[in-house]
């Protein structure tokens, strides 16, 4: 499976204040935000060698409630993460081994109008919203912005090499076991949502983002 995690997002409240302000004690240099036009969305960044967290939000309900972007169910997600629905998406993108690349699960297509025509955002068939929403940027080579951002924790976290999603086991589907299989995610039944992003190290420190988020980074 040609793949590899690009970023990942966990919704949280607008503007992110609390949840931002969590990393940033823990030792997290922040990067540049970003919006979403026409999808009613928002985020605040934080940089890694090869992928990024991102803080997610609903800037504008209306927009995220326009009929061409409530299939993603961004807003849905977003608005009941308090109420069983997972607050994470993964995203992926191509790998680097050589050959066409194709999503890791079959997809439908995204076309937001805050990109170039043309241009999709695949998002999985059949996931249930206890689980992880997943995503794939056949488009994203590399991180082309990885030389304006800042990656320079004071944490020496780096390179992130594994994730983990606990779920309820409602949350399982087609998608979620074949990237498990092919050793691109994990994941565990569990009461709670949370997300452990593991970076290179020896695995044996962790920092715990919590209560602000269900987060938990070890390296």
């Amino acid at each position: 499976m040609n793949a590899a995690i690009d970023h990942v997002f966990v919704c949280c409240s607008v503007g992110a204040e609390a949840e931002a302000d969590a990393l940033a004690r823990l030792g997290l240099r922040e990067g540049t935000p970003n919006t979403h036009p026409g999808q009613g969305t928002a985020c605040r960044r934080f940089f890694f060698e090869n992928a990024y967290l991102e803080l997610f939000w609903v800037a504008d309900a209306r927009e995220a409630q326009a009929p061409e972007v409530l299939p993603t169910r961004l807003f849905e997600r977003w608005s009941k993460r308090r109420d069983g629905a997972s607050p994470f998406a993964i995203i992926f993108r191509p790998g680097d081994e050589p050959g066409a690349p194709s999503p890791p699960f079959p997809t439908w297509s995204y076309r937001p109008s805050y990109m170039p025509a043309g241009v999709a955002i695949e998002i999985a068939r059949d996931t249930p919203l206890s689980g992880p929403e997943l995503f794939y940027l056949g488009f994203q080579r590399g991180r082309p912005r990885q030389r304006e951002e800042r990656v320079d924790h004071a944490l020496p976290i780096r390179k992130l090499i594994e994730v983990t999603v606990w779920r309820p086991p409602s949350g399982d589907s087609a998608a979620a076991r074949s990237l498990e299989a092919a050793g691109l995610v994990a994941f565990r039944d569990a009461e709670n949502h949370r997300l452990e992003l593991r970076f290179d190290g020896p695995g044996d420190q962790r920092a715990e983002a919590t209560p602000a988020l269900p987060l938990t980074l070890v390296w």
